[in-house]
């Protein structure tokens, strides 16, 4: 049997992750809200993070958007130079 999802507006995450914080107890909070305390946990994180603006759209910055890419590509390149010197290891293995 599959669970509905639920999906919760910006303004109530925001109004969660402040009663949170005034309480100080999130398990509390997330009991009397009947959320998870997992998905409260992250939105504390996204909320820190500042990835809500004012509104509580989920909007990245141009310079979120800029670390996002980066890392990809640093990933990629990682990824690539691993590949090139386990097969530089295979090659020169077979030359001796």
């Amino acid at each position: 049997m599959k669970r509905e999802r639920i999906t919760y507006s910006k303004e109530f995450k925001i109004k969660a992750v402040e009663l949170s914080n005034a309480k100080g107890n999130m398990v509390h909070v997330a009991e009397e809200l009947n959320i998870n305390k997992d998905t409260l946990k992250r939105w504390k994180k996204e909320y820190a993070e500042g990835r809500w603006n004012k509104v509580g759209s989920m909007e990245r910055s141009a310079e979120q958007e800029d670390n996002m890419r980066l890392r990809k590509a640093l990933k990629d390149a990682q990824e690539e130079r691993d590949i090139l010197k386990k097969a530089l290891s295979i090659f020169s293995a077979n030359d001796r």
